[in-house]
């Protein structure tokens, strides 16, 4: 029997489980158990479970841009000029797959996408909203934000700690 994420019934260990995941995709698997309060067989069924329902659905490494050489990060705000289902999907597909492009959020409102992107310097990032954006006829308006700092929350398990990146 295949179980559906709407049909799945997470308990407090599933929970706990998913919490340690979130603020640490490397922990060990007996440490994840001790945490959880089951055996380190138990806690590796209920990962796979959760993997094979879809509630988890990968393990992501937080990397630094800078290190890389992208040190500049935005968000470009785009409204689209026709909101046909065949140009969103054109343009949501070509987008994210463009480089540079970290996430691209399709959005209700004023503003359709939130493009968020990594770009070396100002005219790298000059040239990917020029090239990319304000040269598309999909594209009816573009406006790029700078983000100065960006800090993960807690996700939905609760309060960041003080300071905590």
């Amino acid at each position: 029997m295949e179980v559906m994420p709407n049909d799945l019934q997470l308990d407090d260990v599933d929970r706990t489980i998913l919490e340690a995941l979130s603020e640490n995709a490397r922990i060990p698997n007996n440490r994840l158990a001790e945490r959880a309060g089951v055996a380190p067989s138990t806690a590796l069924q209920r990962v796979r479970a959760l993997r094979a329902a879809g509630v988890l659905r990968g393990f992501h490494a937080e990397v630094d841009l800078a290190a890389l050489g992208r040190p500049l990060q935005a968000m470009v705000a785009v409204r689209l000029a026709v909101h046909h289902r065949e140009q969103i999907d054109t343009f949501t597909d070509r987008v994210r797959g463009l480089p540079g492009v970290l996430s691209v959020f399709h959005l209700a409102g004023a503003t359709d996408y939130l493009v968020w992107l990594a770009a070396a310097d100002a005219q790298d990032l000059r040239e990917f909203v020029v090239g990319h954006l304000a040269t598309d006829p999909a594209v009816a308006h573009a406006e790029t934000s700078l983000i100065y700092e960006h800090r993960r929350g807690p996700g939905i398990w609760g309060a960041a700690e003080p300071g905590a990146a």
